[in-house]
């Protein structure tokens, strides 16, 4: 019963109460048994009340205890309910982020690169393929002269594929093989032959380390098979030269102690302005080690030694000037272990290699016991336009004590040098390289194609350059090499930042007599053309 009802109750009780007397009163006052009789029937009502409010009570506590155990019983079934939820899906299993491999694939100008994600360890897949073909009109003076035929066709010059990469950010190191110069040499099955020629094989093989950084600049010591960078031309790369072929006379002076495929120890620093490099040099990849062998002969390994001082004393946004100079000395030659002779050859080809044959030559020159070079480089750029040139000048030391004639000839001394300008039509301009004191190739600002109209860039190229091999013409113990001019025009279509077109054409004067003694003409003459198809990466 509720609370409402029981006070209704009560009320009800005190109003009879009350009108109980005065009911009495009326009446004419009433006898004591009726009074009796009301006092008891007001006790039992009073009963009647506490019973019914114990009993209220009762219900109010058995319903406050019923919705108590409700409300325990609902949270205890949604307890369970989330539980048995989180226990299925604990079951199935949830995709959640891939955790970072530490892996970093990219394609810098389109070379597959593979690098940890801090960049510190890297290894990339480095290529270039060369392809020239070409045909000469070859003249010879008359017909004492040799040879009287140059032969046209291909030359598979370069073909290059190897691997470049660093570990934990200051070890580099490269591996690179050149299956190229298949008309570079005289192969055959003649002992001591070569494949190709005795250049191809292992290029670069070393490893460098750049963790010095003295003076506010960079470092590298490096040892190893590599391409010294000594000299202008050939610290600039095949991929970027104006020209198929680099000026003869860096070719000679490097082929003394230095150039491609060559052994050696040393280091460089630089920073925007300034390179200073120094290298010990040894024997290239092609040589004979061995000092027993008898066909072919064994020899003793060479050394020598290389310096060069360069820098870009002025540069601006579309300008630049960079000098040098440069000095190489072979300190002690290879010595025949069978015939005991030491000696030294000079030579090119026409600054084309189409056909392998050199057209000047001292011959093997007797008695050697050093050579030196020193040369100077120059070049300077304004917006599309370059210019460079190189000048050196050798010495060889002919004071060997091998018992063999001549005795105590002296010295020779040769000369030789090149100018070329280059001119881009679309724009674009050479820069330049601080970590090898040389102007870079070109990358073009329109990439051809056909899709989207780009024409690539275009670049039209002159140069000029002399060799003199030359010494004591006249004398029995003279050299007559030959003196050797070309003049060669190019143009350059770079279709892309890895695809490149040259035409050359080259116009070569050779004048050169029979011997140091003999004044017969065996000079030449000739004009050539020439198609390179370049990819590299």
């Amino acid at each position: 019963m509720g609370a409402t009802k029981v006070g209704a109750i009560a009320i009800g009780l005190a109003g009879a109460l009350a009108a109980s007397p005065a009911y009495a009163q009326s009446a004419g006052g009433g006898s004591d048994a009726e009074i009796a009789l009301l006092k008891q029937q007001l006790k039992m009502l009073e009963q009647k009340l506490d019973k019914l409010q114990k009993q209220t009570n009762a219900n109010t506590a058995t319903a406050a205890n019923a919705n108590a155990n409700a409300k325990a019983a609902d949270a205890k079934a949604t307890d369970a309910k989330a539980a048995r939820v989180a226990s299925a899906n604990a079951a199935i299993p949830v995709k959640g982020p891939v955790a970072p491999s530490g892996v970093v694939v990219t394609m810098p100008n389109n070379r597959p690169t593979i690098c940890t994600a801090d960049e510190q360890n890297c290894v990339a897949i480095t290529s270039r393929v060369h392809w020239d073909v070409g045909g000469y009109d070859y003249r010879p003076n008359t017909a004492n002269t040799s040879p009287q035929k140059l032969d046209s066709g291909e030359n598979l010059r370069r073909a290059r594929i190897g691997i470049v990469g660093k570990f934990f950010g200051d070890w580099n190191y490269a591996l690179i093989y050149d299956f190229g110069g298949s008309a570079d040499g005289f192969g055959g099955a003649a002992p001591g032959s070569l494949p190709g020629g005795g250049t191809s094989g292992v290029e670069n093989a070393y490893l460098s380390y750049t963790g010095f950084k003295p003076f506010g600049g960079k470092m590298a010591i490096e040892g190893g098979i590599m391409d010294i960078p000594w000299t202008l031309d050939e610290s600039t790369s095949s991929n970027d030269i104006l020209f198929m072929e680099r000026a003869s006379v860096g070719i000679i002076a490097q082929n003394i102690a230095a150039g491609d495929f060559r052994s050696g120890a040393g280091t460089r620093w630089w920073n925007d302005q300034l390179w200073i490099g120094g290298y010990v040099t040894g024997p290239t990849t092609g040589a004979i080690h061995s000092a027993s062998s008898v066909t072919p002969a064994g020899t003793s390994e060479q050394y020598g030694g290389v310096v060069r001082v360069a820098g870009n004393p002025i540069s601006g946004k579309n300008y630049s000037v960079h000098i040098g100079a440069d000095a190489e000395w072979l300190v002690q030659p290879p010595r025949n272990q069978l015939t005991q002779a030491q000696t030294l050859t000079l030579s090119d080809r026409p600054e084309l290699r189409i056909d392998p044959t050199t057209l000047i030559s001292t011959g093997a020159i007797a008695n050697v016991s050093g050579a030196q070079v020193y040369g100077v480089e120059a070049a300077a750029t304004y917006g599309p336009f370059i210019a460079q040139g190189e000048y050196y000048w050798f010495n060889v030391d002919r004071s060997a004590n091998t018992g063999l004639p001549p005795f105590g000839a002296p010295s020779l001394k040769f000369d030789g040098g090149y100018a070329q300008v280059g001119y881009v039509l679309t724009g674009e301009n050479h820069a330049y390289n601080p970590a090898t004191a040389s102007y870079g190739g070109i990358k073009p600002h329109d990439p051809f194609s056909l899709a989207g109209g780009g024409i690539g860039a275009w670049e039209i190229a002159g140069r000029v350059s002399t060799m003199n091999l030359n010494d004591q013409v006249g004398q029995a113990v003279g050299v007559a090499g030959g003196r050797q001019t070309v003049y060669t025009a190019a143009l350059n279509w770079y279709v892309n930042n890895n695809v490149r077109f040259m035409l050359n054409y080259l116009h070569g004067d050779i004048a050169k007599q029979a011997s140091a003694t003999s004044a017969a003409d065996v000079g030449s003459k000739f004009d050539a053309v020439a198609l390179r198809t370049q990819v590299a990466f």
